[in-house]
């Protein structure tokens, strides 16, 4: 019968076959003492990822994250970085095999996105009225002017950093540009025409 032991670091098969991935996704991770804190991913492979975040995780500290498209995944932390950390992901040989095709499916989606990105028309929802919420907690109101499968610009009396996390309802993204009346916002993950129409009411075809 098959060992259902894990391995911690990745097998020479692994090595060979499993390149790391450079992609921008966002998350949350726990560190061993249970505080969250907002990521995002750098690189990753079945069996290691490096994050950028405020927060840094200590070499040997157990971390517990989740990761917009690739769900939860554990891991030790092997190494501090200027920003971040890296850590070795701790996972069967069966959960390895779907973090690979799940990577292969970002890496082609993010050769993709520009050009995507162009492509999605832009719409003006019939309830224009949001909520942002940065990563602190803080909400504030604003009015969405035109949003699309992959983003959004908002009128908004407060201009949150470029490259800030936010939420704008249930939506994760990130601030990308200003304006002069408010922000543009990056969609974490490109959404659904059916969540866009559910969450803000958006004219369909």
């Amino acid at each position: 019968m098959r060992s259902a032991a894990v391995d911690y670091a990745p097998s020479q098969a692994e090595r060979r076959n499993f390149q790391r991935v450079r992609v921008k996704i966002y998350g949350r991770f726990m560190l061993e003492d249970r505080t969250e804190h907002p990521c995002q991913v750098v690189d990753m492979s079945p069996g290691n990822v490096a994050f950028r975040t405020d927060r840094i995780g200590m070499p040997g500290e157990k971390i517990i994250a989740y990761i917009d498209h690739i769900g939860r995944i554990e891991g030790v932390v092997t190494r501090t970085l200027q920003d971040g950390f890296a850590m070795t992901v701790i996972a069967s040989d069966r959960k390895k095999d779907k973090l690979a095709a799940q990577l292969t499916w970002l890496a082609n989606k993010h050769e993709l996105d520009l050009p995507e990105d162009r492509r999605h028309e832009r719409v003006a929802p019939r309830n224009p009225t949001s909520v942002l919420q940065l990563t602190d907690g803080r909400q504030y109101q604003c009015r969405i002017i035109d949003l699309s499968l992959s983003g959004a610009a908002i009128e908004i009396d407060v201009k949150p950093a470029i490259g800030v996390q936010v939420m704008l309802g249930t939506m994760r993204g990130q601030v990308v540009r200003h304006f002069e009346d408010g922000v543009a916002i990056e969609f974490a993950v490109i959404q659904r025409p059916e969540t866009l129409d559910s969450e803000f009411n958006t004219p369909r075809a």
